[in-house]
C-alpha cells in the first residue's frame, strides 16, 4: 500500500512507520504524500483511538531529503522544493488537527521538519539517544512545517529563536526540561515506556480527547493559515538564493558552508 512508510491498526492504534533508513527517514513529495494518507485514514477510522508515530533505523529522520534537495539544486527544479515546503507544513497541520491523540516515539536524531512534526504531536516519548536540531540555517533555510508557529507556543520566544538560529541540538533531557519532550527513557525502554503511555491514555474516552484538541486549537493556532502563507513563501523564496545552493553542496561534500547573502 505504501513505500516510503508502514501502517498498520491494532488494539485500537495506529501506527505510521518511517521506513527509509536508508536515506535517514528523509521526506520527500510521495513520503509526504503517504504521510498525509495514513494520517486521513487513522482520521477516518473509528476503531483507531491513538496514532503513533516512530522510524525504523538509526536515525528517526533527517527531515528534508537532502539528496532529493541537491537532485533539484542539479536541476534547478525549485518547484518541487516548494511543494514539499507545503507538505510538512499541512502534515504538522493534520497532526494538530486529527481529534486524537498523537504519540511521537523517537530514537536517534529528529532534524528539520522531523522536529516540527514532533513539536506538533501531543506526546513525544524519548530515548536518551534522541537529539533535536533545527537544522535549517546550516542549509540557508528557515524552519517549515509549522515549526516556528508550534514552536514559540511550546518552549517560549527567546528560546525559540535561539535554537533555531544556532541549529544547536538539543538533547532529550533539555527537551523534557523545555516541555516539548513527554518522557526520557534508555533506548532499550522506549517501546516498553511508549506502551506504558498508550496504555493509560487508552482508558480514557475518545470524546474528551476530541474536545481537548479542539479546544487547544482554537486557543493556540486558529490563526496557522495566515502564518502557513508567510512560511511557505519565505521557503520558496528562500530556495532561489545562492545561499541555499551552497549550503546543500556544503553538507554533501562535509564541509563548512560559505555564506555570502546572495
Amino acid at each position: 500500500m505504501f513505500d516510503g512508510i508502514l501502517y498498520q491498526v491494532e488494539n485500537s492504534v495506529a501506527t505510521l512507520t518511517l521506513n527509509r533508513p536508508e536515506i535517514s527517514n528523509g521526506f520527500n513529495v510521495p513520503v509526504c504524500d503517504e504521510i498525509l494518507e495514513a494520517i486521513a485514514l487513522a482520521e477516518q477510522d473509528d476503531t483507531v483511538k491513538i496514532l503513533l508515530v516512530n522510524a525504523t533505523g538509526k536515525v528517526f529522520s533527517v527531515g528534508g531529503d537532502l539528496a532529493e534537495m541537491q537532485r533539484a539544486v542539479d536541476d534547478d527544479d525549485i518547484a518541487s522544493l516548494g511543494r514539499i515546503a507545503e507538505q510538512v507544513n499541512e502534515i504538522s497541520y493534520a497532526l494538530k488537527r486529527l481529534p486524537k491523540p498523537v504519540v511521537m516515539s523517537v530514537d536517534g536524531p529528529v532534524a528539520g521538519a522531523a522536529f516540527n512534526l514532533v513539536v506538533a504531536s501531543d506526546f513525544c516519548v524519548a530515548s536518551d539517544r534522541a537529539k533535536f536540531i533545527q537544522a535549517f540555517v546550516g542549509v540557508g533555510l528557515a524552519p517549515d512545517a509549522g515549526g516556528l508557529y508550534l514552536l514559540t507556543r511550546s518552549i517560549g520566544i527567546n528560546r525559540a529563536t535561539q535554537i533555531t538560529m544556532t541549529g544547536e541540538p538539543v538533547s532529550a533531557e533539555k527537551g523534557l526540561e523545555y516541555g516539548f519532550v513527554y518522557k526520557v527513557c534508555e533506548a532499550e525502554k522506549l517501546e516498553k515506556a511508549t506502551d506504558r503511555l498508550i496504555t493509560k491514555l487508552l482508558r480514557n474516552s475518545p470524546n474528551s480527547y476530541k474536545a481537548i484538541k479542539e479546544m487547544v486549537w482554537q486557543s493556540e493556532f486558529s490563526g496557522w493559515s495566515d502564518y502557513a502563507n508567510v512560511e511557505i513563501e519565505w521557503q520558496k523564496s528562500l530556495a532561489l538564493f545562492e545561499d541555499f545552493k551552497e549550503g546543500v553542496r556544503a553538507y554533501t561534500e562535509k564541509r563548512r558552508p560559505k555564506f555570502t547573502g546572495k
